[in-house]
């Protein structure tokens, strides 16, 4: 799998800690940034990072700033993008088989490299379930990304 990895200044903590665990379960990783420790806005390499998920350069990404929230945020105005913020391995389990989450969002200051590595090996190791209410939850959220009311796919829930 290839993995897109990108980070602000506040994210740049947790990264090594990420390029351990993506390097640890034989996936490539691709480092889009910064590339230098100059102080920067995380809506800037979110996008990056999710447009190379959506364009196909990348399998999923993980993205990393001081609470995960800005990536998260920004990264799913992004269309085709379904961004998860998880701060535990039980979050990551349920983005991937629920949600098919294709881009992590984790804090680089609030989890230890323990934890960011059991988040990022569960993401890795977890996939879409692909049936049943996920299909319908996934319509869903894709009828709000084109600007719909989910609650008028009425045939999604039955």
């Amino acid at each position: 799998m290839r993995v897109a990895v990108a980070y602000d200044h506040r994210g740049r903590r947790g990264v090594e800690y990420v390029r351990a665990a993506i390097e640890t379960h034989g996936d490539e990783w691709v480092d889009l940034g910064p590339q230098d420790e100059t102080i920067c806005d995380c809506p800037d390499f979110a996008y990056v990072a999710a447009t190379a998920v959506v364009r196909g350069e990348a399998d999923t990404a993980i993205l990393l700033c001081t609470t995960g929230v800005g990536m998260s945020m920004s990264a799913n105005k992004i269309r085709g993008i379904r961004a998860a913020r998880c701060c535990d391995e039980f979050d990551a389990h349920a983005a991937r088989v629920h949600f098919n989450a294709n881009v992590l969002c984790l804090s680089g200051e609030m989890l230890g490299e323990n934890l960011i590595k059991r988040i990022v090996e569960t993401w890795l190791e977890t996939d879409y379930e692909g049936h049943g209410r996920s299909e319908r939850l996934i319509r869903e959220i894709e009828a709000i990304e084109q600007g719909q009311d989910p609650r008028q796919l009425v045939h999604a829930r039955k």
